[in-house]
């Protein structure tokens, strides 16, 4: 394997990466400024068939390969026989390794760099749908050859990837120039983009049967028979028709726009009280947010089964007015402990909601028991009427839902549940979704003691403890975000610690992605004191966590209960 340079901050990037974080981190690195990117449909004549991402900085040049398979089960031997290419296995089929493939690809542009004197690191990546049975095996060899293999990928071929393609970049053009004779262009999308402008015009301009295309296309008839004696006047009146139109747009882009005023969020009560509720605004793609969400597969799957159905809606009520459309609710039970991605999915859900048409403004009103309770007879009905219209055209969540149905019978927050219901039973409430949200054997019994609940909030997601690994890719992550690394030795003593604590922690208490940002925020401050204390002696050690930073974990533990 060669030796990578210091300067080799691209190249870690990437051999970070793991089946969760591999699409965003190629969306980031088509925002870098200082990345060169650029998508090839084809790369020398191991690759001439594959889509190619280059990746090019000031000292090192990345391959990302997107193989062509398909999902299905390979055996892995990247052994070459009699002097033959490597082979992949299936139980009825054999294919030539992509790995090979990617690697003599590699050494070919290692050779046109040598010639025009171009000093380049290079590493190699590979994605593919397939899953590699014996993968572990051989991350060694594949780590030796200076490629990186991310198997078991979904919807590879949908990808859309972002680049930065910006001729000032001097480094990518260069290195671009010195490989152009190995480098098949992508071909033009003028049929794709046209099939695209096709189904969005489908999709947003309203349906004409055969009766109205020919009404029309006879007044065209009659319009252009009439240009050669009008035409001057027609020209002008067109010009006019075009300007209002472009205005009307523009003001149908400002309605509809996601950058409008957040309402300000006061409840008032009787006795001039207020009380203020947290709004989120819209999350910016959402889509690539809920991709990014550790764990979390069936949620993930659910919302876009739900997503679907709610797409498909809209483009039949556009295409057909007429039509009985399928009955979507948009309300919905999370089921979960703390820190398990609630507030965080929310937001997301209500954003692509947004993206989908069923919800105007896609915000997230987030509320409690406290919300909606006064100090006077009728303020829970006044506070339930001011946090829908808050919430409209977004998400009304309920945190601890289950708290506003207690046993006392003169409890007021048993009038909230009520409340909603009545409100939501009205037909022209479609633009809002309400999600309750709380632990779930309570969110249970709430659902038992309103039958109602169960027909209004079809829509179940549950939301489970992360696992240990889980956590460590939380960990990872939220350590990224600041520009950190651990040392082998503290990722190990964190991993050890955090195991440590999981293994008695108490399951009503534990806070699962929170512990882990706390816990963070204790290792950060540490860290910090001991860089004050004494400065290090190099730069880059300032954001390196070492074992010294890494501090017990402090864990609630199950009170012991006394008595016989």
């Amino acid at each position: 394997m060669r030796n990578i340079s210091k300067f080799d901050r691209l190249i870690k990037g990437f051999k970070r990466q793991t089946k969760l974080t591999i699409q965003s981190h190629l969306d980031t690195l088509g925002d870098d400024p200082i990345i060169y990117s650029k998508r090839l449909t084809g790369l020398g004549p191991h690759l001439k068939d594959n889509n190619i991402y280059i990746y090019i900085d000031h000292s090192c040049l990345v391959v990302v390969c997107l193989d062509n398979c398909a999902y299905k089960n390979e055996l892995v031997d990247e052994e070459s026989y009699n002097n033959n290419p490597p082979l992949y296995f299936t139980e009825t089929s054999h294919r030539i390794s992509p790995v090979w493939q990617l690697t003599e690809t590699m050494q070919l542009i290692r050779q046109r760099l040598q010639e025009s004197d171009i000093c380049r690191d290079i590493w190699g990546v590979l994605l593919t749908g397939s899953n590699l049975i014996n993968a572990d095996d051989e991350k060694e060899g594949w780590k030796e050859k200076s490629v990186t293999v991310i198997d078991k990928l979904e919807n590879l071929s949908d990808w859309t990837i972002g680049l930065n393609t910006d001729d000032d970049i001097l480094d990518g053009t260069m290195v671009m120039e010195a490989i152009k004779d190995i480098v098949k262009q992508p071909e033009s999308n003028t049929e794709e983009e046209e099939f695209a402008k096709l189904l969005d015009k489908f999709i947003t301009e309203p349906f004409h049967t055969i009766e109205d295309q020919e009404e029309n296309e006879s007044q065209e008839d009659t319009d252009s028979a009439e240009e050669d004696t009008e035409e001057q006047d027609q020209g002008e009146e067109t010009e006019d028709h075009e300007e209002e139109k472009e205005a009307e747009d523009k003001k149908d882009e400002d309605e509809d726009s996601d950058d409008f005023d957040l309402p300000s969020g006061c409840i008032e009560q009787n006795n001039n009280l207020t009380v203020q509720v947290k709004i989120l605004p819209p999350t910016k793609n959402p889509r690539a947010e809920l991709d990014k969400l550790v764990g979390c597969q069936d949620i993930k799957k659910r919302i876009d089964e739900l997503l679907a159905l709610t797409r498909y809606n809209m483009m039949v009520r556009r295409a057909f007015p007429e039509a009985k459309i399928h009955e979507v609710s948009l309300h919905s039970i999370f089921f979960g402990r703390p820190g398990t991605g609630k507030t965080t999915v929310c937001k997301i859900f209500g954003s692509l909601l947004h993206e989908a048409g069923a919800l105007s403004k896609g915000h997230v009103v987030v509320a409690d028991r406290g919300t909606f309770l006064g100090t006077l007879w009728g303020d829970e009905e006044r506070s339930v009427s001011q946090v829908l219209e808050i919430a409209r055209g977004g998400v009304l969540m309920i945190d601890e839902a289950y708290l506003l149905n207690s046993n006392n019978e003169h409890d007021p927050g048993r009038m909230v549940i009520p409340l909603l219901m009545q409100v939501l039973a009205d037909e022209s409430q479609r633009n809002i979704a309400v999600v309750l949200c709380g632990y779930k054997e309570p969110m249970m019994q709430l659902l038992e003691i309103n039958p109602g609940l169960h027909s209004r909030f079809p829509n179940r997601f549950e939301f489970n403890d992360f696992s240990i690994e889980d956590l460590m890719e939380i960990t990872r992550r939220r350590v990224e975000e600041y520009q950190y690394h651990f040392t082998r030795q503290a990722w190990q003593k964190y991993r050890n610690v955090l195991t440590a604590a999981y293994q008695v922690r108490d399951p009503q208490t534990w806070g699962n992605a929170r512990f882990v940002s706390n816990q963070l925020e204790r290792i950060f401050i540490q860290h910090a004191k001991r860089c004050v204390k004494k400065e290090p002696a190099k730069s880059n050690q300032l954001l390196t966590l070492t074992p010294a930073d890494i501090i017990p974990i402090e864990v609630p533990r199950p009170k012991s209960r006394i008595g016989f």
